[in-house]
């Protein structure tokens, strides 16, 4: 019997932040196979000006993830991402980012996308600039993921397209109302999963994804 994950999300989505204790366990199960599938929710049409109102709704909103699961979002983060004004909310480059690493290191996929999360929530990292991307990945011995993403040729472009186009499919197939999503595939058959446990209970929602 074959199971693979998929993770249907959007890296600058706090609530998929919030999922990260999942996410970190699911890649400890040897029985289950993590396929990372960034959506663009928040690129192209869907990315924005950083003003003071989507700021203070960010924070209030992040305040809440953080006391149901765990997850911190930092005072650098508030001063250095929230309150720059210059630094547009947009998880294009992040996505193409992760795309490089799936073209190049598909199995580093999940530790490169906590890393990109902690360098923003944790560190006030700008990672919407591809040039500190490519640091990151530099930083985690991906050097050909951060060459490619530099490089950002068409292959890489045309890649990341595609993977955008198949998490919108699934995303409307499904009827999801937002992310995180998770789609398990059990030998070519797929099935969404609740999420009622997910924050609150990981360990319990790990439960019911191996009983699926």
């Amino acid at each position: 019997m074959r199971k693979t994950l998929h993770y249907i999300f959007d890296p600058l989505c706090g609530w998929c932040y919030g999922a990260g204790a999942v996410v970190a366990l699911v890649t400890t199960l040897p029985q289950l196979q993590l396929k990372l599938w960034p959506c663009g929710m928040f690129s192209g049409a869907g990315s924005r000006a950083m003003d003071d109102d989507f700021a203070a709704y960010a924070w209030a909103n992040d305040q809440r993830i953080e006391q149901l699961t765990g997850q911190h979002f930092s005072p650098r983060y508030r001063t250095q991402v929230l309150a720059d004004r210059q630094q547009r909310f947009d998880s294009g480059p992040i996505s193409l980012a992760l795309t490089a690493v799936a073209l190049t290191a598909p199995t580093q996929d999940a530790a490169a996308l906590k890393a990109m999360q902690q360098a923003r929530y944790i560190d006030g990292q700008d990672v919407t600039s591809p040039d500190q991307l490519a640091v990151i990945l530099q930083g985690l011995g991906l050097a050909e993921a951060a060459q490619r993403l530099t490089a950002a040729d068409t292959e890489l472009l045309q890649a990341h397209a595609a993977r955008t186009r198949q998490a919108q499919h699934w995303l409307q197939q499904l009827g999801a109302r937002g992310v995180p999503t998770f789609l398990l595939e059990i030998d070519g058959r797929g099935q969404l999963l609740p999420s009622n446990l997910l924050f609150s209970q990981p360990e319990a929602w790990i439960e019911q994804l191996l009983a699926a």
